[in-house]
């Protein structure tokens, strides 16, 4: 992606960001369908119309937050699996970072669980092919921290520690030590989860 160079780019792309955050709060908040373009610029000082300065349509803004979340997780997943770090220390540092993900973007979490079918099917595939590359970098870093798993052991370990990741996050309305103590027994939670030897490998299945 180009970085903006003149101070009118600078400002055109901080408006565009400004404008997929409060998408991913009022959407959070009342559902894609709910939300209006009008309701969309006054949440950030513009008028309805003055989004389409940046986006072609409501469509296009949930495009760029729900494509957009996707490609950091699977450029972050990719960054930790290749750093060339140990086994387990790379299974953990994968931990770390979706739970960092899931405690800073609740909203985002709550779009993409109710309003992904409201994206285009382009748009759509595009987020699932990118969701896919993640659990695959997830999956091969628990088998290699756990070799005695199936590739289907490490999978349904992999999603079901997603849906403890990402869901705890929605009751938390504490302070930040709350969310330091959340991180730290969400952490300590999804690693017993994913390392816990298998039933089916003990009892020689």
């Amino acid at each position: 992606m180009t970085r903006p160079t003149t101070h009118r780019d600078r400002a055109k792309a901080e408006r565009r960001a400004s404008l997929v955050e409060a998408a991913a709060r009022l959407f959070a908040e009342n559902g894609y369908a709910a939300v209006t373009i009008e309701q969309l610029g006054s949440a950030v000082g513009i008028s309805g119309p003055a989004v389409y300065r940046h986006f072609s349509g409501k469509q296009a803004v949930l495009e760029e937050l729900l494509v957009g979340v996707s490609s950091r997780l699977r450029q972050g997943g990719r960054a930790v699996c290749t750093a060339g770090s140990a086994p387990a220390d790379t299974l953990r540092a994968l931990i770390a970072f979706h739970t960092d993900f899931a405690l800073t973007e609740t909203d985002v979490i709550r779009v993409q669980d109710r309003d992904l079918p409201s994206l285009a099917p382009v748009a759509r595939d595009r987020v699932r092919a990118l969701q896919r590359g993640y659990v695959d970098d997830w999956v091969a870093a628990l088998r290699a921290c756990s070799p005695a798993f199936s590739d289907a052991v490490a999978r349904l370990r992999v999603h079901a520690v997603f849906g403890l990741l990402n869901s705890t996050p929605h009751a938390l309305r504490g302070s930040r030590a709350d969310q330091a103590v959340a991180a730290s027994e969400l952490e300590a939670a999804a690693w017993a989860a994913l390392t816990v030897p298998s039933p089916a490998v003990e009892g020689g299945a």
